[in-house]
């Protein structure tokens, strides 16, 4: 299963539940056909082994969630089975932040540090567009993913409800030597 599509299964969201495996890859498929996501409106990074994608961070400004949310929107405009499906109601990315919306290693190099070389990665960038702090949200069902990020030095900022999940969400200054 292609890295994005595990994040969307790990959120078990309600509105997937009837649709075929496949519908969300193609959904993401088309969202990068646009090219958006690869630096326009958001970054994706990947991190590779021997020319094997092993793991991806996927990031943007806080103000362009909602043009992130268009693209996804329009790429499952093709897919009968969520054309209809608003997935994108709930906002993530909180005031003045670069938010990381997703994060994923598979499974056969996590502990290798991919993981926080990618999040580096991504607070470098960030600081390159000027934003001092970086935010994500953390399942509160996922406590590995929770401590890796706070022993990144992420903090806890407020919760907040995704779908049928509470996270946590969590922020860091760019500043935070552990990242920069």
């Amino acid at each position: 299963m292609p890295l994005m599509s595990l994040i969307y299964d790990e959120m078990e969201l309600t509105e997937f539940e009837s649709v075929p495996d496949e519908d969300p890859q193609q959904m993401i498929r088309n969202a990068y056909e646009r090219r958006a996501l690869l630096g326009y409106i958001a970054t994706t990074l990947v991190a590779d082994v021997d020319g094997e994608v092993v793991g991806m961070a996927f990031a943007y400004q806080d103000s362009n969630e909602t043009a992130v949310n268009r693209v996804y929107e329009q790429a499952a405009e093709k897919i009968p089975s969520i054309r209809d499906v608003d997935f994108f109601a709930d906002p993530e990315a909180f005031d003045d932040e670069f938010y990381l919306d997703s994060l994923a290693v598979d499974d056969d190099y996590r502990g290798m540090g991919i993981a926080t070389k990618l999040i580096q990665a991504v607070a470098e960038h960030a600081v390159d567009l000027g934003y001092e702090t970086l935010g994500l949200n953390v399942d509160t069902l996922n406590p590995l993913a929770e401590k890796l990020y706070r022993r990144l030095g992420f903090e806890g900022t407020g919760q907040i409800m995704i779908g049928d999940h509470e996270y946590r969400h969590l922020q860091v200054s760019t500043a935070q030597k552990v990242l920069v």
